[in-house]
């Protein structure tokens, strides 16, 4: 049921699909005697729109997510295992190329195999089954991800794949099942900067304690307040941001993490 909300009304509240709801709606209103009830809410779907999608929005809504976990502190010796976070690949289209295709977050495939040479005794997780909620689900990221790694020069053996999990909830609990980390041992978990608080908070509530290797980041304080030149940049950071806040208040409320917004410091 969780899964069916995230992906149904989740997906609705998301910025730019409700200021496009709002300005549909707003166009249909137009033809009927709600027409100045209409008129003001296609002028703030445009107005809105258009600030999200020029204005510094997206980057001062992302940047206390990506600095919440600092980078990992190589100095603390080598980890046990590496878990990673799939959504580094799309499998859909994977599926129909017959190879993996990297979307915007393939910097954690990247990291992955860089900590795989660093640290040649850890093991490596990866995450990552399909996110779809309706159509062919056969093609699960995992599948092309361990191939991928595997050329990149990572031993097979190394390698363990959770290729069920839909969404974050379900990568902390599948991944625990698998890797079975015992008492002492010291897990990385590498995914994208702006989604680690949200993932951190879901591996504690899962009983698996990990160490945050962030990658993939958006945004830097030496540009917070530049304006965009294409407007579909500023909608996409204000999308992924705005997801994940969502997000953090989401599985606070439903009682799958134990605090809102997870920092360094906490159990």
């Amino acid at each position: 049921m969780f899964f069916l909300l995230s992906k149904t009304l989740g997906t609705m509240l998301l910025p730019v699909n409700f200021l496009i709801g709002i300005g549909v709606l707003g166009a249909i209103l137009l033809s009927t005697r709600w027409n100045a009830s209409g008129r003001k809410l296609l002028a703030a779907s445009v107005l809105l729109l258009a600030l999200c999608g020029f204005s510094p929005v997206g980057k001062l809504l992302i940047l206390p997510l990506e600095q919440r976990f600092p980078a990992w502190d190589a100095s603390r010796g080598a980890p046990d295992g590496i878990v990673v976070l799939g959504g580094a690949i799309d499998p859909d289209l994977s599926a129909a190329h017959g190879r993996p295709i990297l979307g915007r977050s393939g910097d954690r495939i990247a990291a992955a195999a860089a900590l795989a040479r660093q640290y040649p005794n850890a093991r490596i997780v990866y995450s990552g089954g399909n996110a779809d909620l309706i159509g062919d689900l056969s093609a699960k990221e995992a599948d092309y991800a361990l191939p991928m790694l595997e050329n990149l020069g990572v031993a097979k053996e190394r390698l363990a794949a959770d290729r069920l999990s839909r969404n974050t909830v379900e990568n902390a609990e599948f991944a625990k099942a698998i890797a079975s980390p015992k008492e002492g041992e010291r897990w990385l978990l590498v995914t994208s900067a702006y989604h680690m608080p949200r993932s951190i908070g879901l591996f504690r509530k899962a009983g698996f304690p990990v160490e945050a290797y962030p990658v993939d980041w958006r945004a830097n304080k030496s540009s917070m307040f530049s304006f965009f030149s294409v407007a579909i940049e500023g909608l996409e950071l204000t999308h992924i941001a705005m997801r994940e806040w969502i997000g953090l208040a989401a599985y606070r409320l439903a009682g799958k993490t134990d605090h809102f917004f997870p920092r360094p410091d906490q159990k």
